[in-house]
């Protein structure tokens, strides 16, 4: 689900570099427990861009039921918002962490069958996503915890971020269960 991009290295600041580093320097894809705790602290992963569309908010929408007019009427957006349009809703920015992780090379424990959503423990919505706009996600490896035998949880400080502005959309910590059977 995650991507390498750095050398085996403990507790250094996350690096930002570009997916043409990772061309040249690939993690291999299984790695064991103690590999992969060297790489907390590190920029682990970075997704390719994906533009949020509007059929995909009103698919959202349709999904969760939620039709506040910020996601799906652009005209009222335009008129009574600060956006100068329509947004994401968060819980959307939010669920593309799933298909954005997917496209990132992965990082996983030696002989893991699956991982797992285990969920998350911080989340911020720091930014809207208009309408139109590309994100794409950074994935910053926190901890990896053997949790009992077979059962590795790794946490990542995942990034949203927004191509062209400063501020991120959201930060979140997730976690993903790693699984050996």
């Amino acid at each position: 689900m995650w991507q390498s991009i750095a050398p085996a290295v403990t507790r250094q600041p996350a690096r930002r570099l570009g997916n043409e580093i990772l061309e040249k320097n690939p993690m291999p894809n299984f790695v064991t427990i103690e590999e992969a705790r060297s790489f907390i602290g590190q920029e682990v992963g970075i997704s390719p861009w994906l533009e949020v569309t509007q059929q995909r908010v009103n698919q959202f929408a349709e999904a969760t039921g939620d039709f506040q007019f910020i996601h799906v009427d652009r005209e009222r957006a335009m008129a009574e918002t600060p956006f100068g349009g329509t947004i994401a809703h968060g819980f959307l920015t939010l669920s593309l962490l799933s298909t954005l992780s997917a496209q990132t090379r992965v990082i996983k424990i030696k002989d893991a069958r699956m991982t797992i959503n285990y969920g998350l423990d911080k989340v911020r919505f720091m930014s809207p996503v208009r309408v139109g706009k590309r994100i794409r996600a950074r994935f910053e490896l926190l901890e990896v915890t053997l949790k009992s035998p077979g059962n590795i949880l790794l946490k990542h400080k995942a990034t949203m971020e927004i191509e062209g502005e400063d501020k991120p959309a959201m930060i979140a910590e997730w976690l993903g269960m790693q699984v050996i059977l």
